[in-house]
């Protein structure tokens, strides 16, 4: 993916596929680990005889923390190093999962999963992963970003099914404690990286966005918007609202998917299996909507995903109303292949309407309303499932939801020719 930089220079092109491929692997775990609560639920439930309410909780506690905290994740890289941001997410990970396979009680998984799990992945997940992008990437930075993106589904299709099979082997204790070990391992790669080449970046990008080229601290205040000027505008509010209401709809339904597929006729296993597709979907999804991008715009494909999730969660309604395998295969292919596909749009639209070095910043807020409205939808489905004992009504309000987010693209003129916004300063 050489032509990918803005140099022709072999050493940059070095330097860019290493970066990617550091991206790729740590964002795959980051989604890998956070996913594996699918499967843990149910047997999490037993053990503690707990609510759906309660057990869904865990993962809202997650999604609310780690969104809060993407914000703090790009501070972390900017005044420090993205090797203080790297050990200290997968240390803070490593020490979640070994602590949670040692819990008394519901409540140490809150601790344990919803805030030393979550406080690690947004160290180590796609935030810094698209700060570093930035630092390499001007051409086709759409598909730059779907391949970082990928590392999503990759995560969810491998370690999801992983899981599943580990529980039933040796039980969720014992999974939770041999996923620390693999994660020690890990930790010790993140101290060893080559950080410093990693950060360096091409010449052409870092000027491209108005930074001083010599490392990733500091990001030199030049061109571009502050950041107080930038949260003001129309283009920020659209990209909030629309990242944080697919982050909401997406997690109504993400959350419930296992129980509900067990629910309707499906094994454990098989049900894990149909929610490692949707993964495996993503990937070509994810990668294929940063390479339409590239030759047909944002909005035009953006509208294409909103349109194939929508269609997967009509799918999901009818099968809570009568089983019938096409259905499923629908459901998979529509859904699984949409999963992910607004997130590099959403992050190439941040870089070019907010080019300079608050683009960073302003990605990992825009990010953290995803993860808090993927948390207040994680908490609801919970709720309502409940309340009803039916996956009905959160089925329901997902479709609600993807409409809202979807709207912005159609009201916001800028999301369709996305250019650098002038800053009001003299």
């Amino acid at each position: 993916m050489s032509d990918v930089v803005g140099s022709s220079d072999t050493t940059n092109a070095r330097g860019a596929a290493i970066t990617l491929a550091v991206a790729f692997a740590f964002v795959f775990v980051s989604r890998g680990v956070a996913d594996i609560w699918m499967v843990f639920l149910l047997p999490i439930e037993s053990d503690f005889a707990a609510s759906r309410q309660q057990s869904a909780g865990v993962y809202s506690t997650y999604m609310v923390v780690s969104g809060l905290s993407a914000p703090l994740a790009g501070l972390l890289l900017q005044r420090y190093s993205p090797r203080a941001c790297y050990l200290s997410g997968t240390l803070l990970i490593c020490a979640g999962v070994s602590l949670a396979s040692l819990a008394g009680a519901l409540w140490h998984l809150y601790l344990f999963i919803g805030v030393f799990v979550s406080l690690g992945i947004s160290g180590i997940g796609i935030v810094p992963a698209a700060a570093l992008i930035g630092r390499w990437y001007t051409r086709r930075m759409s598909t730059a970003m779907a391949v970082a993106y990928a590392g999503l589904g990759t995560g969810s299709l491998l370690l999801v099914p992983l899981a599943q099979w580990s529980i039933e082997w040796q039980g969720w204790r014992a999974t939770y404690a041999s996923l620390g070990l693999v994660l020690a391992g890990l930790s010790v790669a993140a101290l060893l990286l080559p950080w410093r080449r990693i950060a360096g970046g091409s010449v052409a990008a870092v000027r491209a966005q108005g930074q001083d080229g010599a490392s990733i601290r500091p990001w030199a205040a030049a061109a571009g918007l502050t950041l107080r000027e930038a949260i003001r505008t129309r283009e920020f509010a659209g990209l909030a609202v629309s990242f944080g209401f697919t982050g909401f709809a997406m997690y109504v339904v993400i959350v419930q998917t296992v129980p509900f597929l067990i629910e309707i006729g499906h094994s454990p296993l098989h049900a894990a299996t149909l929610f490692g597709l949707c993964g495996m979907l993503s990937i070509v999804g994810v990668v294929s909507a940063g390479w339409l991008c590239d030759r047909f715009g944002l909005r035009p494909v953006a509208l294409l995903t909103f349109a194939l999730t929508l269609t997967g969660m009509l799918c999901l309604l009818v099968l809570s109303y009568q089983f019938a395998q096409w259905v499923v295969v629908a459901y998979v292919l529509s859904f699984g292949l949409a999963q992910g596909g607004r997130g590099p749009i959403i992050a190439t639209l941040t870089n070019r309407l907010f080019s300079g070095p608050s683009a960073s910043a302003l990605y990992g807020i825009v990010y953290a309303s995803s993860m808090v409205g993927a948390g207040i939808g994680s908490w609801a489905s919970g709720f309502l499932h409940d309340v009803s004992a039916s996956y009905r009504p959160s089925l329901f309000l997902a479709v609600v939801g993807i409409c809202v987010a979807a709207a912005p693209f159609f009201v916001v003129s800028a999301f369709r020719l996305p250019a650098p916004i002038a800053s009001s300063r003299p």
